[in-house]
């Protein structure tokens, strides 16, 4: 996912691959190595990375974070679709406890969300 949001990054700037490995001193084949998952990059390049995105670290690891939970959302409801199709209990997840949130009743139209 880390890959996904350093390309995604870089596309949303209209920026080519080649020009982001040049300002961030890498090879244009490890960047793209990198962004497509198959690398995994230390933490000197993928600062190198998001200086040439103009990016913060923890600005990257908070993009990383949203799309790790948006994926165990869909996970979830993928798991909870097969269930109904097979006619199988649903399957249990406990909801976890997000700091400064109150917990969600589910009542009045909310939707509660459960992540693993």
């Amino acid at each position: 996912m880390l890959g996904d949001v350093l390309r995604r990054t870089r596309q949303e700037q209209g920026r080519t691959l080649a020009d982001v490995a040049d300002d961030a001193k890498v090879s244009m084949p490890y960047l793209s190595e990198v962004e497509r998952g198959r690398k995994e990059a230390s933490s000197e390049v993928l600062a190198a990375v998001c200086d040439a995105l103009g990016l913060e670290l923890s600005d990257l690891l908070g993009e990383v974070r949203r799309d790790l939970v948006e994926h165990r959302a869909t996970v979830i409801r993928l798991d909870t679709v097969r269930a109904l199709r097979r006619r199988e209990p649903l399957p249990v997840v406990a909801p976890r406890k997000v700091p400064g949130r109150r917990p969600s009743s589910g009542r009045n139209g909310d939707v509660l969300l459960l992540a693993a």
